[in-house]
């Protein structure tokens, strides 16, 4: 069965406004050179066996293209397709969300609206599935707060879904996705200097193999990739990289996303894999 695939056309993106390390204003966005990236994407995906499905973007909402970060979705048996709601730290980001939501529950699924309060919460960016879906990472340090957090596992609890809480400490890897990447049910690509030494105390609990990416690499988003399909999809590739793809018998795709880099955002932030 394919894998479903759930993107947002660039339309409008653009860097407004400083909401990470990356993002400077210095290097204006080229509006072209960013759909041929995210169509590079697109087909990328579909080449790799995904189907893509599309959810219309939003006049003024400049960084809805980045897909993962307004909802959590997930599947349960005898509770099904739900999604819970982000809570986002940027006010300008925080309006794509009701938009994200409509579409999802316009398709079936169940919504879990979390009373957040002053929390934060977002999305695919900071909480990932195990690839068996049997238990959720949850990163907390920049974007989404460790009350977030407690309020989510306390959710997916009551569904018998356990959450592994995760504390990142560098800046430049903001969201979870950035230096967390699942390679398949055994190996796990990280970066380690992203985490505090109680969360990489953790992980190692959960991992048979864990492969290392330096911080250069980790900043380049390499370790933002999407596995599909036995294809490993980055916009970049190192030989240390490469290496590691091989011994988990997965080929690079590159596909370029210098535009979205400069909003601090590479491949996995573009989408989210629906259940």
């Amino acid at each position: 069965m394919a894998k479903r695939v759930l993107l947002c056309p660039p339309t409008y993106f653009d860097v407004v406004d400083q909401k990470n390390p990356y993002m400077s204003g210095d290097s204006p966005v080229d509006r072209a050179k960013s759909r041929t990236q995210w169509q590079a994407l697109c087909a990328a995906l579909q080449e790799s066996g995904c189907e893509v499905e599309i959810i219309d973007p939003v006049p003024g909402l400049e960084d809805m293209v980045f897909a993962a970060n307004q909802v959590f979705a997930g599947y349960k048996e005898g509770v099904g397709k739900f999604i819970v709601p982000s809570r986002m730290v940027h006010a300008s980001r925080e309006r794509e969300v009701p938009f994200y939501v409509d579409w999802f529950r316009k398709r079936g699924y169940q919504v879990i609206d979390l009373e957040l309060g002053d929390d934060r919460l977002e999305g695919h960016g900071d909480l990932l599935w195990h690839p068996d879906w049997s238990h959720i990472y949850a990163g907390y340090g920049f974007r989404t707060t460790r009350g977030g957090v407690e309020k989510f596992a306390t959710a997916m609890s009551k569904l018998g879904i356990p959450v592994i809480p995760l504390q990142l400490v560098d800046p430049f890897c903001y969201h979870l996705d950035t230096c967390l990447c699942q390679l398949n049910h055994e190996a796990v690509l990280i970066y380690p200097g992203a985490y505090s030494a109680d969360a990489l105390a953790t992980l190692s609990k959960f991992w048979k193999r864990i492969h290392k990416l330096r911080a250069e690499e980790a900043h380049r988003f390499m370790g933002n990739g999407i596995v599909a399909n036995g294809s490993y999809i980055t916009p970049y590739v190192t030989p240390s990289l490469q290496a590691i793809l091989e011994q988990e018998a997965l080929t690079p795709v590159i596909v370029e996303t210098t535009e979205f880099e400069k909003a601090g955002g590479s491949l996995f932030c573009m989408k989210t894999f629906l259940p």
